[in-house]
């Protein structure tokens, strides 16, 4: 009688779309191409403007597009890519990214720029949250922190490498090159996901999506993100900005109410019964409100009051951007070890420490007062960043990682956009309000020092109001006392963000529990 023995089974070849860290590299292109972008336009505005003949208005509104049609997409397109498929949506993202960046480039008028600004922002809603929501999806939970580490850490060098590429490209190319600049990146970017992403979705059968929740949201955000940006033109305490931005609050509170009534919602309200998850949505907020806001005022200091150019400003801040390369995987493996308790208010307290130390500058500071608030900038950055996503996206269930993803990015959008705008309306009133002391005190004679009053606007972005028919010793004087009245608003700007960073580190310590990160104990994949 024979005996049948059956063969062994082969182990099944491993795919590449099962490897993760495959994953982690075909992400950090998108990612990198957005942080980018963000951050090397502002660079471009000047050499926009004047190619372009457009108004300071026009130039805003190349900023305030992007950003409206960003912070309307971000939890839809992580929404979109949870239900339908992260890998898809992210690929759509790229594509359309691209494609609006090289349209910019080749529109030819300030029009076209706004307008496929705007586009740029809607793909870029589609892409950023899906980043994090396919590392969710494809890291087990004892590694998903030193995936975000890296994660944040791409996030915050290619924000901070804006400034630099940004300048050698308007310098030695033109203003169109910093868009087209994105097309070889989206090229590889899209050929490198579509061969090693896998796809990953929630599968909840049909049901029907949440199309008032959509409009809510896109309508609330919009409305309120468009009081913040506007707040600087039309003031702080005007009821414009204060109605406008309370419309989009109360937009939102509905969408709110909606969503607890509905089966399917498009933001999940029970994700905020997760405190450590409520609570690194605030300091992400918080830590983009520092980090863009700062860098905003100290590259008027470098380049306006101290006369560096575009390059030179930004290689001199890039401790900050080394900083942050050290900052996000320690961040990420402290956070691990020892939960984000810890990490939060840490990074906050560099934070903190960085801007009391931007208190020391002075219209002649050397380097060697710079460079330490630099490095605590970005090791403050890298570690909140990369505690706060695995809070936020860690603490949500696999099925919920896209819209997580695209809740932290909202909150990083208007924390950078409440940030700029609010820091440069203290700047300038503060140097509004000290100008002419300022001037007088530098030797400007009195009378003069009136006339120059109308020009406080350019004095709060560090341009001193001189003109050819001043004498050597007048228009010194000018510049002398602008610089100081600059330096006073930059003051009062750098203690507003050292204060908000002790209150959120003490928010973090109050409001976290103990322990490791709960990554490890989330359910519900």
């Amino acid at each position: 009688m024979t005996t049948l023995t059956k063969a062994p089974t082969a182990p099944a070849p491993v795919s590449r779309r099962t490897k993760p860290w495959l994953s982690l590299i075909a992400v950090a292109f998108g990612l990198f191409m957005v942080g980018l972008d963000g951050s090397i336009v502002s660079i471009a505005n000047p050499e926009i403007g004047r190619d372009l003949n457009a108004s300071t208005a026009g130039l805003q509104w190349v900023t305030n597009s992007y950003l409206l049609a960003l912070a309307a997409s971000l939890i839809l397109g992580g929404k979109l890519g949870d239900r339908f498929g992260r890998r898809t949506y992210y690929l759509v993202g790229v594509a359309g990214f691209t494609v609006a960046s090289v349209a910019i480039g080749l529109s030819g008028s300030i029009t076209g720029v706004i307008v496929f600004r705007a586009v740029q922002g809607f793909f870029g809603g589609l892409l950023m949250p899906n980043t994090l929501g396919i590392l969710r999806a494809a890291f087990p939970p004892k590694k998903f922190g030193m995936a975000v580490g890296i994660w944040a850490m791409v996030s915050s060098v290619s924000t901070a490498l804006g400034p630099i590429i940004g300048g050698l490209l308007v310098e030695h190319v033109n203003w169109e090159s910093v868009f087209y600049v994105n097309a070889p990146i989206g090229v590889i970017a899209l050929a490198v996901s579509a061969f090693v992403l896998p796809q990953s979705k929630n599968s909840t059968g049909r049901h029907r999506f949440d199309i008032p929740g959509i409009v809510l949201l896109a309508a609330g955000l919009v409305v309120m993100v468009f009081g913040v940006v506007k707040g600087e033109t039309w003031g702080w305490g005007s009821a414009a900005t204060l109605g406008t931005i309370a419309a989009g609050l109360v937009i939102l509170v509905v969408f709110g109410w909606h969503e607890t009534r509905v089966e399917h919602p498009l933001l999940p309200m029970r994700l905020f019964r997760n405190r450590a998850l409520t609570i690194g949505t605030v300091l992400t907020a918080v830590n983009f409100f520092v980090l863009l806001g700062s860098i905003f005022y100290v590259m008027l200091y470098l380049q306006n009051v101290r006369g560096y150019t575009p390059v030179m400003a930004g290689v001199l801040t890039l401790p900050l951007s080394l900083a942050s390369v050290v900052a996000s995987p320690l961040g990420a493996a402290l956070t691990d070890r020892f939960g984000p308790r810890l990490t939060m208010p840490l990074g906050m307290a560099l934070q903190a420490l960085a801007s009391f130390g931007l208190l020391l500058l002075q219209t002649n500071s050397s380097y060697a007062v710079m460079w330490p608030s630099f490095i605590l900038l970005g090791l403050g950055v890298g570690m909140i960043m990369a505690a706060s996503s695995e809070a936020i996206v860690g603490n949500a269930p696999v099925r919920d990682a896209g819209v997580a993803g695209g809740l932290q990015a909202t909150a990083l959008q208007i924390g950078g956009a409440l940030g700029t705008s609010v820091l440069v309306s203290l700047i300038s009133s503060k140097a509004g309000a000290t100008l002419y002391t300022s001037l007088t005190g530098a030797g400007v004679p009195a009378p003069l020092a009136t006339g120059l009053l109308e020009a406080k606007d350019a004095v709060a972005m560090g341009v001193a109001p001189v003109s050819p028919d001043m004498t050597a010793d007048i228009r010194s004087a000018v510049v002398d006392g602008a610089a100081q009245a600059f330096i006073n608003g930059l003051h009062v700007a750098a203690l507003t963000t050292a204060i908000l960073c002790l209150a959120a580190a003490a928010v973090a310590v109050a409001g976290v529990r103990r322990g490791p990160s709960p990554t490890e104990g989330v359910a519900a994949h």
